[in-house]
């Protein structure tokens, strides 16, 4: 399985937002179709919430791809 650190660069970041960031899709509109199609677990959990607040700890996984959020050093 594939790791991804994502530093996050505020309080949160939306789901579809994210996806986009790591290059996990290729476009926002590819990101929400994903979500849509149940693909994305946050925290071990299916979301379908296209613009789920994801949060500094939490983990996205998809596809064999496992995105770790973690806070901005320079933020905290």
């Amino acid at each position: 399985m594939q790791n991804i650190d994502f530093e996050l660069r505020g309080e949160f970041i939306t789901l579809d937002s994210l996806l986009k960031a790591t290059g996990l899709a290729e476009s926002g509109g590819r990101a929400r179709m994903m979500v849509t199609e149940g693909k994305i677990e946050v925290d071990g959990q299916q979301e379908l919430r296209k613009t789920a607040k994801i949060r500094p700890g939490q983990t996205v996984a998809l596809h064999g791809v496992r995105i770790h959020v973690k806070a901005d050093p320079s933020l905290e």
